[in-house]
């Protein structure tokens, strides 16, 4: 509920502005192109976008963890020489 007289609305319903500048001009045409295609103005596309782009979910684990996961050692030695002769050999057929 707005006060009568000329108070500024609540904290929640409060805007911000942001000033862009050195668009390149491919990004500026290319958002365009996306809000006429979505019947919105730029304006609106540019802050769909970036509401979109801070509410995408964060990694929980570093992408180093991922990576470790995957160095696991082998059981037993093996040859890399030998299986890579083998693949070769076997593309050759």
């Amino acid at each position: 509920m707005h006060c009568q007289h000329s108070c500024p609305p609540p904290r929640s319903q409060q805007m911000g502005t942001l000033t862009i500048r050195n668009v390149d001009e491919s990004l500026e045409t290319k958002l365009r192109q996306r809000a006429a295609e979505q019947g919105v103005s730029v304006e609106q596309q540019v802050r769909d976008v970036l509401a979109d782009s801070v509410k995408a979910p964060r990694r929980r684990e570093s992408i180093l963890a991922d990576l470790q996961k995957l160095g696991v050692r082998p059981k037993e030695p093996f040859d890399l020489k030998k299986i890579s002769d083998e693949m070769w050999d076997e593309s050759l057929r």
